[in-house]
């Protein structure tokens, strides 16, 4: 229903004047002071005189309509009659005597309009609006705001009910605004162009407040847009270069991630710009050739960030020309006419990248970091570092959990439900107490707000971290969090900026699921990787296991077995045999130990190398040991029952050499009864 559908005029048409009596009975009750009465009675009667016809004063200037302009003293109005009636005025729309448009509403800038609107059916609307307002987290300033925009919407059109307005409403009243600031003589109401900007930014919030209550109400549909930075302006580009870019965002839209087709979409755009300024010729894309997109990864080494003013980084780079294969392949697999028929850039032209260890924290650092967010205000923003330091959750999708993401398995370990993600799956992960008290402390005391349409699903949900009606930001919940927990734990460069940021997190946690023993399939779940090649980044032996295998050996005081122990214990090898082993040590591992011949020695040629003077084992190998010399035994029973001598001894030769080396070891012949061997095997093979 629109405000239109509610116009009632009291069986008048157009614009006129109420009675003397009429507008008396009503000051009456209203200004009890006698002074003040005969003033506001004697203002309808100058005005009255002076507009007989109210339709002449709709008809009248602007500047006549408000009375008093910026800078103009008591005694020097414009138009007195006007300035002083304006209590009138209010009382004809009160009375549907008269509608008023929104220039003038927007021109007299600081209506007392509320007192004459507080006895009206009006009243009651805005209170339920201001009190669902705060319960969404807006405080006392939300009834100073609703109150003058709504009494606005009122006297340009009067309605009995909140219900009535819609987004065309609202819509409406922010174009006059705007259009507003483009009089010639906006600076004779207000004084300058930054004292009308900050009319406009009021006149904003005051709107995106109405818009996110409405929503929340649910009579609004289309949920209210987060305010977005001014972006600049966009070069032009040839008519059919930009249709093809249209059609290509609009097709890959259809399957593919907003953030990915905005990627893809700027991607592409900043070729386009760099190829029509280089080449201001060229109008279609038919007419790319693989030269032009080699001369732009080119130029791409000698461009500067808009941002930081450096050289860009090879990722950058890399993921500009990754966006170009994309979409040339793309084109092309569909057969479009206006682009080139085959792929331009291959796999082979993309720069190469290298392989990093996944940056995790090390233990000291968290354990400072960990007290200082723990010490943070804002239980928004520790709720999100806890969540993402136990989950291992990407920040992206710790800001859209929703409000009941939260339950337990059966043995009462918290559950986490964390949503659509980077590969568009959900999972349930276990989480510690600490990150679930840290959400059960935002859950309590929730209400008013209505949900809001996720990104990803398209569906309805109650989000955790919801301030004033709307989502938290990531920049809020982790950046700022993080400057602030940083700078406590004193964890920053020494440019001022955080050394950890919120993937670091989920870095160590594949990291300590790694180290910990945890199996692959596990870490693929918990982290939500689409492939075992993502988790097994984390599967890797870390530093600390590779130093204590390294020392287990080469160390000092290490216990160790072999024909090469003597030789390691006494030190008779040369520094640059050393130094071979030390850069290949973990490249010599055998079944049951380290074969440690050197590059000048030449291959090894012999299989038997429990006996090779080269060979080597540790502790670490005893149940690869004990499995060996138990096979052995069942190999010999074997060979004794067909009878073959010279088999029967090679075995028992084989015994003996490997219970020599378990006694070298300090390790028993057998198993012990509570120890599982083949879990300890796997572990020290890890």
């Amino acid at each position: 229903m629109s405000l239109a559908a509610v116009r009632t005029w009291s069986g008048q048409s157009g614009f006129q004047h109420a009675t003397s009596g009429e507008y008396a009975e009503f000051v009456r009750r209203r200004l009890p002071r006698r002074d003040s009465f005969n003033r506001v009675l004697l203002a309808r009667k100058r005005l009255v005189a002076h507009y007989p016809d109210l339709a002449t004063w709709f008809r009248a200037s602007l500047a006549e309509r408000v009375g008093r302009l910026v800078g103009e003293a008591p005694n020097q109005l414009t138009c007195r009659v006007s300035y002083e009636a304006r209590a009138y005025f209010y009382f004809l729309a009160l009375r549907r005597y008269a509608q008023f448009d929104y220039e003038w509403l927007i021109a007299i800038r600081r209506p007392d309009l509320w007192s004459f609107l507080s006895h009206t059916p009006l009243v009651p609307d805005v209170e339920e609006l201001v009190e669902r307002a705060t319960l969404l987290g807006y405080g006392a300033s939300a009834r100073d705001r609703l109150r003058p925009l709504l009494a606005r919407f009122y006297l340009h059109r009067p309605f009995e009910s909140v219900e009535v307005i819609g987004n065309a409403e609202i819509e409406e009243f922010a174009a006059a605004v705007r259009a507003f600031g483009e009089r010639t003589d906006r600076d004779a109401f207000f004084g300058t162009a930054e004292r009308y900007e900050e009319v406009i930014r009021q006149h904003g919030t005051s709107l995106h407040l109405l818009r996110v209550v409405l929503y929340h109400r649910g009579q609004l549909a289309i949920q209210p847009r987060v305010s977005q930075p001014r972006v600049a302006v966009r070069p032009a580009l040839p008519p059919a270069m930009a249709m093809v870019l249209k059609r290509y965002v609009t097709t890959r839209g259809l399957t593919s991630r907003p953030r990915t087709v905005d990627k893809l979409e700027d991607g592409v755009r900043r070729f386009l710009v760099w190829l029509v300024g280089e080449y201001p010729e060229m109008a279609c894309l038919t007419e790319v050739t693989r030269e032009h997109v080699l001369a732009y990864a080119l130029a791409l080494e000698t461009t500067t960030g808009a941002r930081t003013g450096q050289l860009l980084a090879a990722n950058t780079k890399r993921g500009l020309l990754s966006v170009l294969a994309v979409f040339f392949q793309d084109v092309a697999a569909w057969g479009w006419p206006d682009v080139p028929g085959h792929p331009l850039l291959g796999a082979g032209d993309l720069p190469k990248m290298p392989r990093r260890v996944p940056r995790y924290i090390p233990e000291d650092e968290l354990g400072r970091l960990m007290q200082a967010i723990r010490a943070l205000p804002c239980p928004y923003q520790r709720a999100a570092l806890l969540i993402a330091r136990w989950s291992g959750a990407r920040r992206g999708e710790v800001q859209r959990l929703a409000l009941d993401c939260l339950d337990a398995y059966p043995d009462g370990t918290p559950r986490l439900h964390v949503p659509l993600g980077k590969t568009r799956t959900e999972r349930l992960v276990p989480l510690h107490e600490e990150a679930a008290a840290a959400i059960r402390a935002l859950q309590s005391d929730r209400q008013g707000d209505r949900g809001l349409r996720d990104d990803h699903t398209g569906h309805l949900t109650r989000a955790l971290f919801l301030h004033y009606g709307k989502r938290y930001s990531c920049a809020y919940l982790f950046d700022t969090a993080l400057w602030h927990a940083c700078q406590t734990a004193g964890l920053l460069t020494a440019d001022g900026r955080p050394t950890v940021t919120a993937h670091r997190f989920r870095h160590t946690v594949g990291t300590q699921l790694a180290e910990r023993g945890a199996r692959l399939h596990t870490i693929m779940r918990v982290l939500g990787h689409a492939s075992a090649d993502m988790a097994l980044v984390y599967a890797q032996i870390s530093d600390r296991e590779v130093l204590k295998d390294y020392q287990a050996v080469l160390g000092p005081g290490a216990i160790i077995a072999g024909p090469c122990a003597e030789t390691l214990r006494s030190g008779h090898l040369p520094t640059e045999a050393v130094d071979w082993l030390k850069a290949n040590f973990f490249k010599t591992e055998l079944e049951l130990g380290h074969c440690l011949r050197l590059p000048e020695e030449g291959p090894c040629e012999c299989d038997l190398y429990l006996t090779c003077a080269k060979f080597v084992t540790t502790q670490a190998y005893a149940p690869r040991l004990r499995n060996r010399r138990k096979r052995e035994f069942e190999l010999k029973e074997d060979a004794t029952g067909h009878g073959w001598e010279n088999e029967v001894a090679r075995h028992c030769r084989t015994i003996q050499r490997i219970e020599q080396l378990l006694t070298e070891l300090g390790e028993p012949f057998d198993e012990p009864a509570s120890i599982d061997s083949e879990s300890v095997v796997t572990d020290a093979c890890v």
